[in-house]
């Protein structure tokens, strides 16, 4: 299962409810809009939303990690799903999700912000990331390491991009289960939650609601979630992309009207 939200971009309206400025990763600053939690289940390949919730702390009081919590675990106890392992990103690695997805007897894989502060044995004390100093065989596999609170070892990775940017990865995976191309591994099925973003709001229109009110915002995206779900499953059946099936929707609907209008110029059949 993969977690992770999405802005809804409503900044150029201003009397929408539901409408708070919020952190955004695709416009990298803060915009106003509607936050969205999702909650995904892939197999590795394939992949289909399981849950969403919207985040509007003034209208219910919770935050995006409670949001995360409620869905995991109504995911894992009332829908009954099989998954082992989530995926999700530093905002939701609080010591509090760490522990649940743990009792749960689950496993996850999730990146650290880069002040997060670890301790590699009880001698040592907590040291910054940066100061830890890696072998080619920690590279590899991994090193055991103890967060703030977390009455349990973790395997922590490094990972550096061509870039040089470098990540820093966790996993409550039992040690030498998980290598480096294992981490790499869920680290690119994690990225099919972006794509479910960006196929909502590119093939649905999920950014495009004009209405005011907070119910038409949550009616509108409830529609846009069922749109995506029937394109993605013609999409399978065709055996073409989710923007292939909506384009040969369009172009059908095009040629029809062309032979036979139902509006024709000037009033003229």
């Amino acid at each position: 299962m993969i977690v992770d939200d999405s802005v809804q971009n409503k900044q150029y309206w201003r009397k929408i409810e539901l409408v708070k400025k919020q952190y955004s990763g695709a416009e990298h600053g803060l915009v106003r809009g509607i936050g969205v939690v999702n909650l995904v289940h892939s197999d590795g390949t394939d992949f289909y939303p399981i849950d969403y919730r919207i985040y509007a702390p003034e209208a219910d009081g919770k935050t995006k990690k409670d949001h995360f919590r409620e869905m995991v675990l109504n995911a894992l106890m009332d829908k009954g799903i099989h998954a082992k392992t989530l995926l999700f990103d530093s905002w939701y690695a609080s010591v509090d999700n760490l522990k649940l997805i743990h009792r749960a007897g689950r496993y996850f894989v999730t990146t650290l912000k880069a002040n997060r502060m670890v301790s590699l044995s009880k001698a040592s004390g907590s040291i910054h990331l940066e100061a830890i100093e890696w072998t080619s065989d920690a590279v590899e596999h991994g090193l055991s390491v103890k967060l703030k609170e977390v009455p349990f070892y973790v395997q922590l990775f490094k990972l550096v991009a061509p870039n040089g940017d470098i990540e820093w990865v966790i996993t409550n995976q039992p040690p030498g289960t998980f290598s480096k191309s294992d981490i790499q591994d869920a680290n690119a099925v994690r990225w099919q939650i972006e794509q479910l973003h960006r196929e909502l709001k590119q093939l649905t229109g999920s950014e495009k609601c004009e209405c005011r009110k907070a119910r038409s915002q949550r009616n509108h995206l409830a529609c846009c979630y069922h749109a995506w779900l029937s394109l993605k499953v013609k999409a399978h059946q065709l055996g073409k992309s989710l923007y292939e099936a909506q384009r040969d929707l369009f172009r059908d609907y095009l040629r029809a009207e062309l032979r036979s209008p139902r509006l024709s110029a000037f009033g003229i059949n």
